[in-house]
């Protein structure tokens, strides 16, 4: 098991790590709409939201070896399900054909008051 940490993503908020490499797969936490360099919440409506989270995501795939392209599963968690068709918009910028399989989930509240998290799990690449 290999910790993955990148600061091109903001560090973990709590007690976990960005991701986990173990072998030829890579787990991400979830990631939230946090610019890495400031610190600052990009929340203000679900389409910059989701931009940050997704490259935020790309940024610890990166890291662990992995990318978009790589991904097998997404699970993406929504402060309110009527922001699915802005989110999907987003999300159909940075993954493309064949997505990966995906869960999508309201739930009650998200850390910091985020609007969205995303996390993966994707192949690394061998070299």
């Amino acid at each position: 098991m290999k910790v993955i940490r990148t600061d091109a993503a903001p560090a973990a908020i709590g007690p976990y790590s960005q991701a986990i490499a173990e072998g030829a797969l890579l787990f991400t936490s979830g990631q939230l709409p946090m610019d890495p360099v400031t610190g600052e919440l990009r929340n203000s409506d679900i389409v910059t939201a989701a931009r940050q989270v997704l490259s935020n995501l790309r940024a610890v795939l990166v890291a662990g070896g992995a990318d978009m392209t790589t991904v097998l599963k997404t699970t993406v968690f929504l402060s309110d399900m009527g922001n699915v068709e802005a989110c999907n918009s987003v999300y159909a910028e940075f993954f493309k054909a064949p997505f990966p399989a995906r869960s999508c989930i309201q739930v009650a509240a998200l850390p910091r008051g985020a609007l969205v998290e995303i996390e993966a799990v994707a192949a690394r690449k061998c070299s």
